[in-house]
């Protein structure tokens, strides 16, 4: 596997604009570091710029807890302080300026706050990576995913896998690679199924099995890094299921690395997050 020429920085003329804009959506009051890991995740897989989307109570709190590279976009809200559909027209006004959108760690399940991912998948032409409570969203309406035909890459664990097609985690566990294409295939995706040998399937039938990562990394907030790595390449202009793979692979690569440094039952994920530019510089 090679690291694909946006990584390797080799022009000297490029700006931080070449290198994409994320826009990610996540984080409510129980789960600001969610946002905070997916956003710095980004930053460090090579986004030239990653903008939060939250909450307008939440933004102050936010520009604390995240890195101050990061910038935010305060938007409405519901009484309990997650986003609210309303904020899609907000959403609209800027979207231009994005080239992906990160949706789902720590957004919550509140009602008003899944109307409005649902909405954003239906209508926003843009690259989509899915996660968490966007899975959450989906998983009574999956047709919704072949209504744009934008890039969508999304990264259940095998207990989202089973709310979003019926089997049961069993069934899923024992068929990772047939579920997992199956689905893609169906719903016109990259589905990445986490798990020991994660499994990268695109709708065209393509599939990559990753050699990368330990069970240490079955730990908060590991999932969250993912979706920002994904979104960063994305963003740069690397091929869907390219980024796809090779996100799996440097995220693992980087679990690895600070599993030998942190031991695996103490790995957190900002040990991986911490790890991701070596796994990155050592890329092979």
């Amino acid at each position: 596997m090679r690291l694909p020429t946006p990584l390797l920085r080799r022009n000297p003329h490029c700006y931080k604009n070449n290198f994409g804009h994320v826009l990610i959506m996540a984080g409510s009051p129980r789960m600001m570091g969610a946002a905070a890991l997916t956003c710095s995740a980004a930053m460090r897989a090579g986004a030239g710029l990653t903008t939060l989307g939250i909450p307008k109570s939440l933004n102050l709190t936010a520009q604390k807890k995240i890195s101050p590279v990061i910038m935010t976009l305060p938007l409405c809200e519901t009484k309990q302080k997650t986003l609210s559909v309303r904020a899609f027209a907000q959403i609209e006004k800027e979207i231009a300026r994005y080239d992906v959108l990160a949706l789902g760690p720590g957004l919550s399940q509140n009602d008003s706050t899944q109307k409005l991912i649902l909405k954003i998948i239906s209508s926003v032409n843009k690259s989509l990576v899915l996660d968490a409570d966007a899975l959450n969203a989906i998983r009574a309406k999956p047709s919704i995913l072949r209504k744009t035909k934008s890039v969508k890459i999304l990264t259940p664990h095998p207990g989202e896998m089973s709310r979003l097609t019926g089997h049961s985690t069993k069934f899923i566990e024992n068929n990772r690679v047939a579920v997992a294409k199956k689905f893609a295939n169906q719903s016109h995706c990259i589905v990445i199924l986490k798990g020991h040998k994660t499994i990268v399937a695109s709708f065209d039938g393509k599939i990559f099995i990753n050699t990368t990562g330990n069970v240490g990394m079955a730990t908060a907030g590991s999932g969250d890094v993912l979706t920002g790595i994904i979104a960063a390449f994305l963003a740069q202009g690397i091929d869907s299921f390219d980024a796809a793979k090779i996100a799996v692979f440097i995220h693992g690569k980087a679990g690895d690395m600070a599993a030998r440094q942190k031991g695996k039952a103490s790995l957190l994920a900002t040990d991986i997050l911490d790890s991701l530019p070596i796994a990155l510089k050592n890329f092979v």
